[in-house]
């Protein structure tokens, strides 16, 4: 008879292991709040960001991006340097919960949306990985969620099925492309409520 298989937790990084925001960054460079805004939607976009996510270079992108906006060319340099500091505080709560799940055995992993070049040096910054088995970085596999195919590489990585695993994330279409997959997906809100779910899936 075959063992059965131990279920795993999945956790998205940005938003839901740490706060992650480009303002957290720029609004120490540009204090013009105007101005700031209009970087943000204009120059640094959470839109132009996402193309590292998908596995386009730092090397392709900064020299791109300040041919169109040369006068903005060290505030966009900025954003490599400093990208760690976009997401310097853990969301309150979720790495208590992380450790507890480590200490009951449960298997962890990431599946992140984050650049292959960013992550290397943000992973560097925070033991708090080091509890995980795996992560799964979009940028690295250069396939995004909520794209079918990184749920799948999840699975053969974790070498569980989809109902093994439990997964939390921030955006309600990877949270609806991970449940078509068979996951026991669920929309992050907050700590509390990631408890109350893991719990009653008795993982907790």
């Amino acid at each position: 008879m075959s063992k059965p298989v131990t279920k795993a937790v999945v956790f998205d990084i940005g938003r839901v292991l740490f706060h992650w925001q480009l303002r957290a960054l720029f609004q120490k460079i540009i204090e013009d709040e105007a101005e700031l805004d209009w970087f943000l939607a204009n120059v640094v976009t959470e839109e132009w960001h996402f193309q590292h996510d998908r596995g386009v270079t730092l090397g392709e992108m900064l020299p791109a991006r300040i041919a169109q906006f040369p006068d903005q060319a060290l505030r966009i340099a900025a954003y490599a340097a400093r990208f760690n500091e976009t997401a310097a505080e853990p969301v309150e709560g979720v790495h208590d919960l992380v450790r507890r799940l480590h200490s009951a055995g449960v298997p962890l992993f990431c599946l992140t949306n984050f650049g292959d070049e960013l992550f290397a040096q943000f992973r560097a910054q925070h033991a708090i990985f080091d509890l995980f088995e795996d992560i799964i970085v979009s940028g690295t596999e250069k396939i995004a969620k909520p794209d079918a195919r990184i749920y799948e590489l999840v699975e053969a990585r974790s070498d569980r099925p989809g109902d093994a695993l439990f997964f939390t994330d921030d955006n309600p279409d990877n949270v609806a492309a991970a449940k078509a997959r068979g996951w026991d997906a669920h929309l992050f809100t907050d700590a509390d409520a990631l408890e109350t779910q893991l719990k009653a899936a008795g993982h907790l």
